[in-house]
């Protein structure tokens, strides 16, 4: 009997989106949805901990930094391992990880404990998001790459704004630990629902020469295939390494991959910044802590409008020009925030756009890299973008102690703050116009991987 044989990526460009990979977009946005809920949980527990507890404010430093050191290095760890043992298995040992610290943390009895505790969710929290990035990427059709995993990263700021909600009322009637509690039960129950829910990338099964029944499996979930059936991939971009690291550093995607880096940590570096010090920098301009905290709570509403828009046009147009120019224009309105003391209205207004466009430009990122690496490393390459660029969130966060104290002027500091913007749309012009110089060589152009 004559197999047939099946490009996968042309497998699923070729068929309409259906209810199948929804379910597995729904999946991954709730893993997303209750990463959000579970990195932004200390911020929600963090007065009433100082007020039982009797510690200083400051004495929670470490414990809100431990987790930003955890998340980069479970990043860092999880995506070579993803290319190495599947996305799947490592998705659901992330969500493991950080479902069951989180539930630990509820039992807590001193900030040492909680410190450790919240790093050891933290390399949970960090594994995660690559891993579902990479696999929903997997399983999109290339029309609409982009729009579909920015889709699923708008669960992240619902997930946190949960938790806000939630925390609001838990923790009058049941206490700060009822909230940790909760981050702990939704991700472990969540992982138990994956292992019978969620496939594995039929991509990477076909890289690991798994069997083709195995593939075949998953695939006709999504439409029907022949009876005697092989699968192949055909990758343009796919380099002769052994290693995952060895791939996304090879000289074919190097310099892509430290300009993302660049960019996710520059990116980083001011949303932390922002979020952490922007009350305080208003405040110093004369508002009250209510204003303040209401233009503050500007900053990353409009978020989703941002994600879903720039990820359309991700579709449409060349996805790093677009993303570098929401950089460009998120460092415009930035330093115009800083110019905008005269009104307040004018401020939450600049705040809003500002804070669209920039959570547009960071969240479309993993969609950007994912399009950029072939399958061999794709978990890694996306992963360690979003490793490093956890760095420079924790500079963000400590940085504006610095700019506090060095007393520069409401302009001076938002002008400041619009360089790394402009610098991370400079880096991805740099990354397309070095991608698209390296000819594929011979070998690269007919790379075919079979199973």
């Amino acid at each position: 009997m004559t197999k047939t044989t099946i490009d996968i990526q042309a497998f699923i460009n070729e068929h309409p989106f259906t209810r199948y990979q929804w379910m597995i977009l729904a999946l991954c946005f709730i893993t997303v949805a209750m990463d959000g809920f579970d990195t932004a949980i200390i911020g929600f527990i963090a007065s009433d901990l100082v007020q039982e507890w009797g510690v200083e404010k400051s004495a929670l430093g470490p414990v809100m930094s431990a987790a930003l050191v955890g998340l980069a290095v479970g990043a860092l760890t999880a995506g070579p391992l993803a290319d190495r043992i599947g996305r799947k298995k490592v998705l659901i040992m992330s969500i493991v990880v950080f479902g069951g610290f989180s539930l630990l943390t509820a039992f807590a009895t001193s900030l040492n404990q909680l410190t450790l505790l919240r790093f050891l969710t933290g390399l949970g929290l960090g594994a995660a998001m690559p891993n579902a990035a990479t696999l929903m990427s997997e399983y999109a059709p290339e029309r609409r790459r982009a729009l579909l995993v920015n889709l699923m990263f708008v669960g992240f700021p619902m997930g946190s704004s949960l938790g806000g909600f939630l925390s609001a009322w838990m923790i009058p009637h049941y206490g700060w630990q009822s909230v940790l509690v909760l981050g702990g039960v939704m991700p472990l129950l969540l992982a138990v629902a994956l292992i019978f829910l969620l496939p594995e990338s039929a991509r990477y099964l076909v890289v690991k020469q798994q069997p083709a029944q195995r593939i075949a499996a998953i695939l006709k979930r999504i439409a029907p295939l022949p009876e005697a059936v092989e699968f192949e991939l055909r990758e343009a971009g796919q380099v002769k390494e052994k290693s995952a690291i060895g791939v996304i550093f090879s000289p074919r995607y190097a310099v892509g991959t430290v300009m993302l880096c660049l960019t996710y940590f520059m990116g980083l570096l001011i949303f932390y910044l922002l979020t952490s010090w922007l009350p305080l920098l208003i405040r110093e301009t004369g508002a009250s802590m209510s204003q303040a905290s209401i233009i503050t709570a500007l900053f990353p509403l409009g978020g989703g409008i941002g994600v879903l828009i720039l990820g359309a046009l991700m579709d449409k147009i060349n996805p790093n020009k677009v993303v570098a120019v929401g950089w460009l224009l998120t460092g415009v309105f930035v330093c115009l925030v800083g110019f905008s003391t005269s009104s307040l209205v004018l401020m939450g207004v600049m705040v809003f756009i500002a804070g669209s466009i920039m959570n547009g430009a960071q969240s479309s990122m993993p969609a950007l890299a994912a399009g950029f690496y072939p399958t061999q490393g794709r978990a890694t390459g996306v992963a360690w973008m979003l490793g490093i660029g956890r760095f420079g969130g924790i500079l963000g966060a400590f940085s504006g102690a610095f700019l506090m104290q060095a007393q520069l002027s409401f302009e001076t500091i938002f002008t400041l703050l619009a360089i790394p913007a402009f610098l991370s749309a400079f880096a991805l012009l740099i990354k397309y116009r070095v991608s698209k110089s390296v000819p594929a060589t011979t070998d690269e152009a007919r790379s075919l991987q079979k199973a």
